[in-house]
């Protein structure tokens, strides 16, 4: 099964200053959860740019670290990137980072495509653990984005979601 996550969030900043931070590589180790023991191995020290690979590890539980590599496919400036999974712990995993200018700040919104490996394993598993997991990591970003930004302080719409809630689609393929 393949699966998608999407998230909005409302920043009330300009686009360069919230553009600036997410497209620095480095700042990811900032919006990744403590117990995941994030660690960057190369690439994260160049500004963002199509084909770029950024090799760190993570802690997927207590004991188990994996190395992951993504790879940088799609860079627009001030609009979106793209990072895809090249070694790492899912199958496949491609997530989209957006970002629009709205009134009073900027709407992100993060769009991820995911499967799990050891099918059906991994699809039993998908509720019971993996889900939860990527609903807190991204949650843990949220806040941390709030923190950053004092994002949450207002809220931008969109016709499809409000920001600031989240909406996840199991899919199909």
């Amino acid at each position: 099964m393949i699966y998608t996550l999407l998230r909005e969030q409302f920043i009330p900043a300009s686009l360069e200053e919230v553009w600036n931070f997410f497209s620095t590589p480095r700042n990811l180790n900032r919006m990744t959860p403590p117990d995941m023991a994030f660690r960057f191995v190369s690439g994260g020290d160049e500004p963002m740019y199509p084909g770029q690979l950024i090799q760190y590890r993570i802690a997927l539980f207590p004991g188990v670290r994996v190395p992951w590599l993504t790879q940088i496919t799609h860079v627009e400036p001030g609009r979106l990137f793209v990072d895809e999974q090249r070694i790492g712990p899912y199958r496949l995993w491609i997530h989209e980072h957006r970002f629009q200018r709205v009134e009073r700040g900027v709407l992100m919104t993060d769009h991820v495509t995911y499967a799990l490996p050891f099918s059906p394993v991994g699809d039993l598993l998908h509720p019971l653990l993996v889900r939860p997991r990527l609903e807190a990591i991204f949650n843990y970003r949220r806040q941390m984005v709030a923190e950053l930004f004092g994002a949450g302080t207002q809220k931008a719409e969109t016709p499809a979601h409000p920001a600031g809630q989240s909406d996840t689609i199991p899919e199909k393929i």
